[in-house]
């Protein structure tokens, strides 16, 4: 059962799951709903890197396109990742102040919390829109991927930065909404 009780009214709509695996805005149970199915890409990169070590070990036939793919499958899962642990208010934080202030107080740390993740990401889309645009741009303006340089030389690096900006941005919007959300519930004194 949920570890919260619904409150005013609300249904408690998933009783396996507490709140915490819904979201809190729309884009938070959105990011829940996609980050489930692309927890499955796990499950597949372990598959995939069995068959390489198949392929090498047992065939002697190693593979140009496995560690790369997996690593850009890997890296891609771990920047949404931080999204889903956001949405799903798993992220890191530490309570030791937190668990001993009034619930006032703690409402209006959750919006200091969240100017601060806004500082933050503001400052990470600006960093990751040069890092991305370099990635997808020749210094004299053409389009041109980076690649990663081995013998396969796949674009995952110019994919993965562009992911990040998309990631970051994102991101920043979740800070947004939840900034909203806690200003709201403190001005009001309660869970609005």
């Amino acid at each position: 059962m949920s570890d919260h009780a619904p409150q005013d009214g609300q249904t408690d709509l998933l009783p396996d799951t507490n709140d915490e695996d819904v979201g809190a805005t729309r884009l938070d149970r959105g990011i829940v709903w996609l980050g489930k199915k692309l927890s499955l890409v796990f499950a597949l990169i372990v598959i995939v890197s069995a068959y390489e070590i198949a392929r090498r070990y047992i065939f002697d036939s190693p593979t140009l396109w496995v560690h790369e793919t997996v690593t850009f499958a890997g890296a891609t899962l771990f920047v949404l990742g931080g999204l889903y642990a956001f949405a799903t208010n798993r992220h890191v934080r530490v309570v030791l102040i937190y668990d001993a202030v009034s619930p006032r107080v703690r409402r209006w740390l959750d919006v200091l919390h969240q100017l601060f993740g806004l500082a933050f990401c503001s400052m990470m889309v600006y960093g990751s829109w040069f890092m991305a645009k370099d990635a997808v741009r020749a210094p004299w303006g053409a389009w041109r991927l980076e690649t990663s340089g081995s013998a396969w030389n796949p674009p995952f690096p110019a994919f993965l930065k562009v992911i990040i900006l998309i990631a970051m941005s994102v991101l920043m919007l979740q800070f947004i909404l939840h900034l909203i959300r806690d200003l709201r519930r403190a001005l009001k004194g309660g869970d609005a």
